[in-house]
């Protein structure tokens, strides 16, 4: 079944392969904080001291964003969308508990159940960097937990002395609003309705890393798509050049948060530079030649009927898929993703 005009068939497989195939596709995206979302290890955030730039050798400190910290979240929204159309129910599936082994998410972002079965994960995300040095990037909090009261000062609460102010005070470093991570998310051997589950996956997804209900918002701008057969850039890479070319151009104005229309500028034309530098076999669809594709996903997408068609389609071709080439699909045990 196609979905898809703007888009030629040739550049997914038919089915889901059993072996890799040599198919890639590759969505460029940057990754828009919108909040103050955590990316931590052991309560620090995630850091790494790289060069600044690929022509900029000065080292600095960037934010990263972790691989699962990128993928789970994205992985996670499907599985949501699976539940809420009938594809999947809790009971037979449930995250990093038990895998059906089955499913679209099963199958694209893979799992592991020990002695029962394995599927490695078609979709790849790699570490991502932030533009902007780690001490114009963060913020640090001092958090507080009052009584419900609302003040710090007991009235004899849990046998608390009344008067007596509590202790609970922290602090926290947060990741500032309007941080950009560029990340491109790369999806193996594709058919077309996986390409759309995930390609859907990664425009719905809002929340990353500590999930609470007041931080972690963050937002995906998709600047273009890339048919390849390998591997292109890496996301440190292209951080560097946006921060090369943002930094000639005098953009980079801190404290000030970059401007989210250079940033994008930016990106697009750093990623058809290193794009040119490749030796693979590429299709591109960047920047005004993505806008059609995107236009018509998002149509797609943005009606039942279309979300729909995507589900069924891709949860067919994983039942297949399964039925062929993963032993004892039917037992239950205790699972991790991959």
């Amino acid at each position: 079944m196609a979905f898809l005009k703007t888009v030629s068939s040739q550049f997914f497989q038919a089915e889901i392969p059993y072996k890799p195939m040599g198919k890639y596709v590759h969505f460029l995206t940057v990754r828009i904080t919108e909040s103050y979302p955590l990316f931590q290890t052991d309560g620090e955030l995630n850091k790494a001291r790289v060069s600044s730039g690929i022509k900029t050798k000065e080292a600095i400190s960037r934010l990263t964003m972790f691989k699962r910290k990128q993928s789970t979240p994205e992985r996670l929204v499907g599985r949501e969308l699976l539940r809420n159309y009938g594809f999947m129910t809790a009971e037979e599936c449930e995250y990093n508990v038990s895998f059906a082994m089955n499913n679209p998410d099963c199958i694209i972002y893979g799992f592991a159940i020990g002695d029962s079965g394995s599927e490695k994960s078609k979709v790849v995300v790699d570490t991502a960097f932030s533009i902007t040095p780690f001490d114009n990037a963060h913020e640090t909090f001092t958090l507080n937990a009052p009584y419900e009261n609302g003040t710090m000062a007991s009235k004899g609460e849990g046998g608390s002395k009344p008067g007596e102010v509590t202790s609970r005070i922290n602090q926290q470093d947060h990741i500032k609003p309007q941080v950009f991570f560029p990340s491109i998310v790369t999806v193996k051997d594709p058919t077309e309705a996986g390409f759309l589950y995930v390609f859907n996956n990664i425009l719905r997804t809002r929340h990353y890393g500590a999930q609470t209900t007041r931080t972690g918002r963050l937002r995906n701008e998709l600047i273009g798509v890339v048919f390849a057969d390998g591997e292109i850039t890496s996301n440190l890479r292209w951080t560097q050049a946006i921060y090369d070319e943002m930094n000639l151009a005098e953009k980079l104005r801190s404290p000030d948060p970059l401007n989210e229309d250079e940033v994008m500028a930016a990106a697009t034309t750093t990623i058809q530079a290193l794009m040119e530098e490749e030796f693979i076999v590429h299709t591109d669809f960047i920047g005004n030649s993505f806008t059609p594709m995107l236009n018509e996903v998002k149509t797609l997408i943005r009606s039942e009927e279309g979300m729909q068609s995507i589900l069924q389609q891709a949860d067919a071709e994983a039942k297949d898929y399964a039925k062929k080439h993963i032993k004892n699909q039917d037992k239950k045990g205790t699972a991790k993703s991959k």
